[in-house]
């Protein structure tokens, strides 16, 4: 496993972004192990969050592409935290876009924030967690319909590894829908394998009853 992904789950428990126990999803699971990338709050947190993502996204997509997409909201500022870090790490000037859920009339107009999209750009949909796939829905024609843009690929920051509305994982019924890839900073799979029973921030996280709890919940909704 790279460095920077076990430094990433490290960071996740670090920032009580990642919590296990007993939580109700809103899809009615229950799940051991919840993501709340809402916990992000300080400037320090955002700062190494883009350098999570930068780093991701260099690995995967390399410097092939022009603009990093962020959904409205939780998007916005994943979007700028890791243009600022692209930059700083490889010396590139992507530019940061994202979408209004409301459109504005006045002033700075429009549907979009930060950059505009043109015909030719190739982008990168920078979102926390995907779940159901509903925002790349939502957003998915609010790109297509701004110009002639290729996606490159969505990154997100955990793969959950479970199945989303069918028999796959969400990442893969996008890439299957809309033809583009899907990659996560981490998968669920590689928490589970670097915190099994080693000390994260002074404690066992996934001791052996935790992970009896994970494996019997990916045996009844977990993909590989």
């Amino acid at each position: 496993m790279e460095s920077y992904k076990k430094e990433f789950i490290e960071f996740m428990v670090e920032a009580k972004v990642l919590s296990f126990g007993e939580f109700t999803l809103k899809s009615g699971r229950k799940s051991p192990f919840f993501m709340n990338a809402g916990a992000y709050v300080t400037g320090t947190q955002l700062r190494r969050l883009g350098e999570y993502y930068a780093k991701a996204i260099h690995n995967q997509y390399g410097d092939d592409f022009d603009v990093l997409f962020g959904p409205a909201y939780k998007g916005i500022p994943l979007s700028v935290a890791t243009t600022m870090a692209y930059s700083e790490l490889y010396g590139k000037e992507i530019r940061y876009c994202s979408n209004r859920k409301e459109m504005k009339d006045h002033g700075d107009t429009g549907i979009l924030l930060g950059s505009s999209l043109k015909d030719g750009d190739r982008v990168v949909i920078i979102e926390d967690v995907t779940t159901s796939g509903k925002s790349i829905e939502e957003t998915f024609p609010i790109i297509q319909a701004q110009a002639r843009v290729s996606i490159r690929g969505l990154m997100v920051s955990l793969n959950r590894c479970e199945r989303g509305k069918g028999e796959k994982s969400a990442l893969e019924e996008i890439k299957e829908l809309y033809g583009f890839e899907t990659n996560a900073i981490v998968s669920m799979y590689e928490v589970v394998e670097y915190l099994y029973n080693r000390p994260c921030q002074g404690n066992i996280l996934i001791d052996d009853a935790m992970k009896q709890a994970i494996d019997e919940y990916y045996a009844r909704y977990g993909v590989r």
